[in-house]
């Protein structure tokens, strides 16, 4: 793959992650709700991508973490709305 597009990829990657924080700074965005997790965990997989192509072991190490935060935070939203169902059968 060219460099340019990984280059491409990463920084789509950049700016999904900081999105994110910036909706979530300016209380745009709930930090439980599912396309917080979503924009984070796609960031960190378009960054997480580029890191093949490009390694830097402290970015990532800090993508796994993230992936796995926004990983948690997604399978605590479907539980929340899993319970939700069940409690107005």
């Amino acid at each position: 793959m060219q460099t340019n597009v990984i280059d491409a990829i990463g920084l789509l990657g950049t700016l999904m992650v900081v999105l994110a924080y910036v909706l979530l700074q300016l209380e745009r965005i709930d930090p439980k709700s599912l396309s917080y997790n979503m924009i984070n965990l796609a960031g960190a997989t378009l960054l997480l991508f580029s890191l093949c192509f490009n390694f830097n072991l402290a970015s990532l190490a800090i993508e796994v973490f993230w992936i796995g935060a926004s990983l948690i935070g997604l399978w605590k939203y479907w539980r929340r709305s899993v319970v939700r169902d069940h409690s107005t059968n």
